[in-house]
């Protein structure tokens, strides 16, 4: 689905933020300064963020004042915030229902999205005995639960080795294409970008701009990205 940003203005105190611009379906990484409103864009298409100015649509339908938990969008942040006492199922199975009572039906599918993130085999285990990367891929698989057409990932792989970064990257790519939603990707790291954006938002001076090729934007960076990567 499309993502329309239109004449979007949101204030903070001293911090400003404008986008007007269409994110197409697709994979589309957003890249920019720290502080830049990075995140903050995510959280206003995701609901957390109230707009000053300006609406959204998804897939051609105005969510402007749709309340977060009806948004046809899933956010997942760098804290994974997974549940210390659940185990990894159970922590998995609250994308689906946060009281836990599965039917048959969606046992299955709890054990499918961890069979889809390589983690057939560690559904009793607690998040202390994972690993950082493990504890991101059980925060993956509840998102995928969700089932919303558009995912949004705020840098989720960031604290992660650049090999580790360079799996969960593509298996985020894979399960992508494979239920074919739409990827927002918010990184600091223009290597993500070039390896599963085709296009790239830069969040600069208080402005979301309009996406361009990933390769284009970065081999030919205006002067605030070419400053953010000392070029």
């Amino acid at each position: 689905m499309d993502i329309k940003l239109e004449n979007l203005h949101i204030q903070q105190d001293d911090f400003s933020l404008r986008a007007d611009l269409t994110i197409k379906h697709g994979t589309t990484a957003i890249i920019g300064p720290s502080g830049g409103g990075k995140s903050t864009l995510l959280l206003a298409i995701a609901g957390f963020v109230d707009l000053s100015k300006g609406g959204i649509s998804v897939g051609g339908n105005d969510i402007t004042n749709t309340p977060p938990a009806k948004r046809p969008v899933t956010l997942l942040f760098q804290e994974n915030n997974l549940f210390p006492h659940l185990t990894v199922f159970q922590n998995t199975g609250l994308g689906v229902r946060p009281d836990l009572k599965l039917s048959k039906t969606q046992i299955e599918l709890v054990e499918d999205a961890l069979r889809k993130v390589g983690l057939a085999d560690m559904g009793t285990r607690r998040p202390s005995e994972l690993s950082g990367g493990q504890r991101q891929r059980v925060a993956l698989a509840r998102a995928l639960l969700r089932d919303r057409p558009v995912l949004m990932l705020d840098e989720p792989f960031a604290a992660l080795g650049p090999a580790l970064r360079h799996e969960m990257l593509d298996l985020v790519a894979h399960i992508r294409q494979e239920q074919n939603s739409t990827l927002l990707l918010v990184t600091h790291n223009p290597d993500d970008a070039l390896r599963i954006a085709e296009s790239t938002v830069l969040v600069a001076d208080g402005i979301a701009m309009e996406p361009q090729p990933t390769a284009t934007l970065l081999n030919n960076p205006p002067p605030a990205l070419a400053a953010y990567l000392g070029k």
